[in-house]
């Protein structure tokens, strides 16, 4: 996932970095992907010795990064946020199928064949929680502001990375909550808990469709009221004590 963030603002001609920089006014320079194809690294190194690393590379303030100068390690840092591994609620139907390509891709062949070469998840929810740490924030540079970014930019990940064989994924619900401290105002597993959706029925059965579903639109005022804000970034609103 975090992939198709980084590509987002990696792609500074594109409609979702555009939006995005208008929205805050920033900088292109400042906004730099270090996990892109073409680095150099000898420009790097010269940035961490110049110390304009940090301030270029958002997806190192954001994500961390393991970039090694030659001959020692002191420059790996834990990214202030982590992504957890999508997981599906309910068991999913998996379907093999076999695609064709007109022109072919091997030598002496005027046609390619791929069979049951692609399995496809006919219908799934999936929840992945991610989590903003604010120590490993102060040590890797990062900002609120960077962490606005990343927002902003969720609800586009899917729908502006689209491939041939992911052509129809979307978010249903990112909710977002913030503690009232740093130090944290409510366990996250049970925040988590709260807002997972539930099969309805026949629970050891594949979905059909998100009507199969019962899917939580806020939380217990109990929960709320021990946050500071809990929002979901599809829908672009708040809720209020």
């Amino acid at each position: 996932f975090k992939r198709k963030v980084r590509d987002l603002i990696d792609d500074k001609d594109g409609p979702v970095w555009a939006h995005i920089r208008d929205r805050f006014s920033l900088s292109d320079d400042e906004y730099r992907i270090l996990e892109s194809r073409g680095r150099v690294r000898k420009d790097i190194e010269r940035e961490l010795a110049e110390g304009t690393f940090t301030r270029k590379y958002w997806d190192g303030r954001l994500f961390g990064n393991t970039f090694l100068e030659e001959g020692a390690s002191t420059f790996i840092k834990t990214g202030a946020v982590q992504f957890g591994l999508g997981v599906s609620i309910a068991p999913v139907d998996i379907r093999r199928i076999t695609t064709t390509n007109k022109a072919g891709v091997q030598e002496e062949k005027d046609r390619g064949m791929a069979p049951m070469g692609y399995r496809v998840v006919q219908h799934g929810v999936y929840c992945m929680p991610f989590f903003v740490n604010p120590t490993a924030a102060v040590k890797s540079g990062c900002t609120k502001q960077d962490i606005d970014v990343m927002l902003a930019a969720i609800p586009y990940a899917y729908t502006h990375t689209a491939s041939y064989i992911r052509s129809f994924v979307e978010i249903r619900k990112a909710w977002y909550m913030e503690h009232t401290s740093p130090l944290g105002s409510c366990s996250d597993f049970v925040l988590i808990d709260a807002l997972t959706p539930r099969k309805c029925s026949n629970l050891e059965a594949p979905s059909l469709s998100w009507q199969d579903y019962e899917v939580p639109s806020s939380l217990p005022q109990e929960l709320l009221d021990r946050l500071a804000s809990c929002r979901d970034l599809m829908a672009g609103s708040s809720q209020v004590k």
